[in-house]
């Protein structure tokens, strides 16, 4: 099965919590042993699992890519979105996670991101589920 998931951010730089979606989209997909794979179509945009309970760790990911890969560093790239291309790279665009007895197997605090780098923009997250 396979669910996509629509996004709109609302910043340049933003991560925006999906988990409560691809729970949901678990949860219709009848599935109870298996793995959830995230991906992101998209080449200034990626997906990353970390902490979820504390909003500045998010600020802080976000914060340490600006400083890493600033937005006006003269690129070769002249879209003006090199930067988002770079930090998409770092980030990545797919993950996965273990399911079992029908949920997400993730840690405590862990929650799934789309990391948007060139936003305000309408994004598609695609959310494959892998019976196992």
């Amino acid at each position: 099965m396979i669910k996509y998931l629509n996004i709109r951010s609302k910043q340049r730089n933003e991560f925006i919590d999906i988990t409560a979606e691809v729970e949901e989209a678990l949860g219709e997909s009848g599935i109870k042993e298996g793995v959830c794979y995230i991906y992101v179509p998209h080449t200034t945009a990626g997906v990353t699992i970390n902490e979820g309970a504390d909003p500045s760790v998010q600020r802080d990911i976000i914060n340490s890519l600006t400083r890493l890969v600033p937005h006006d560093l003269g690129y070769f790239h002249r879209e003006g979105n090199a930067d988002a291309h770079v930090k998409s790279a770092l980030a990545g665009v797919s993950a996965s996670v273990p399911i079992e007895a029908g949920k997400l197997i993730l840690g405590t605090w862990q929650s799934i991101y789309f990391c948007e780098f060139d936003g305000p923009r309408h994004r598609r997250c695609v959310v494959k589920f892998i019976k196992g």
